[in-house]
């Protein structure tokens, strides 16, 4: 793991991502890599919904948890920033996979350092699949960072 000089840190602003951002700081003071964060977020509540389903309550509690959670990692970010840490922030509000593809190619990432999927149900269901095809197209090691719901 000598050759680890940049490392991405791939977060969805869920409270399962913490952890990831823990290991990439961690990782990236013990090798003296550059470190690199792509903030994912992703509406899902942009497509027709029955007008059974009161979708609007759910959209305005999953924003308010995202930005609890981007507030949560920001104070983690900005404390190794003021220590010093060179750190890079992307937010993007598109396709995980292709930005985290563009960025890994762009910036020369030798390491993607993410959660793995045991989030609660709603997460699971609105971002599960995207891992996999993250796995499969990245041309660099990627690490999945487990944290059991409860945990995070």
């Amino acid at each position: 793991m000598d050759d680890i000089r940049r490392i991405l840190v791939v977060s969805r602003m869920t409270s399962y991502c913490r952890k990831a951002v823990h290991y990439g700081i961690s990782l990236a003071k013990k090798y003296g890599a550059e470190l690199y964060f792509i903030h994912c977020t992703h509406d899902p509540f942009v497509f027709e919904w029955p007008p059974s389903v009161p979708v609007w309550v759910l959209a305005e509690d999953y924003k308010k948890l995202l930005i609890k959670n981007k507030e949560d990692i920001e104070t983690v970010i900005n404390v190794e920033k003021e220590k010093g840490m060179k750190i890079t922030e992307l937010i993007k509000d598109v396709d995980p996979v292709e930005v985290i593809l563009k960025a890994v190619k762009a910036e020369h990432i030798d390491l993607i350092i993410m959660a793995a999927h045991e989030e609660g149900r709603l997460e699971h269901l609105l971002f599960g699949h995207g891992n996999d095809e993250i796995i499969r197209k990245m041309p660099c090691s990627v690490l999945l960072v487990k944290a059991e719901p409860g945990q995070a």
